[in-house]
């Protein structure tokens, strides 16, 4: 049984590296897809403050198809190159959005989110898996530290899937 330690940091950089050492311990010996992105969707949705949804979108070769999360009911399916996860994916950058009420195109699934964070994930060969996102009901949640800290996680959850038995 995983038991998630209360973080305690005094910055986000130490936030970020108690949450990796969760993660990295909770992924351990798993490798199914949907196992890991369901606990990885919990334990970020249960450890950082101001959050109201986090979740994979994963690539089904033509658009992103909602996966595991945590938050209300979300958007199924995202095409390419549209809001701010079909952006991610298509420019294959991290998209800090400070303000996704001025982000041209935003996609509203919920119309409490203020600020969002998207991190594309790629195969070792650098094919589109899909999408990490993370939404908050707080104008500009998000930062550089958290977008390096997410892209640290999100590194993990990528390690998991290629980790031999």
């Amino acid at each position: 049984m995983f038991d998630a330690a209360p973080l305690a940091a005094a910055n986000k950089t130490e936030l970020y590296q108690g949450l990796s050492e969760q993660m990295g311990g909770l992924l351990h010996g798993e490798r199914d897809r949907i196992a890991n992105a369901a606990n990885f969707a919990s334990l970020v949705f249960h450890s950082l403050d101001g959050l109201n949804w986090c979740g994979f979108y994963f690539f089904d070769g033509t658009e992103l198809v909602v996966g595991p999360f945590q938050g209300k009911p979300a958007c199924v399916r995202i095409a390419l190159g549209k809001g701010v996860c079909g952006t991610a994916a298509a420019t294959r950058q991290t998209q800090v959005v400070a303000d996704v009420h001025a982000f041209p195109g935003h996609i509203a699934c919920d119309a409490a989110s203020r600020s969002e964070i998207v991190v594309p994930l790629f195969d070792a060969s650098g094919g589109l898996i899909g999408v990490w996102d993370v939404d908050s009901p707080l104008p500009a949640r998000f930062d550089e530290d958290d977008r390096l800290g997410m892209e640290r996680l999100c590194q993990l959850f990528l390690a998991s899937l290629r980790e031999t038995a």
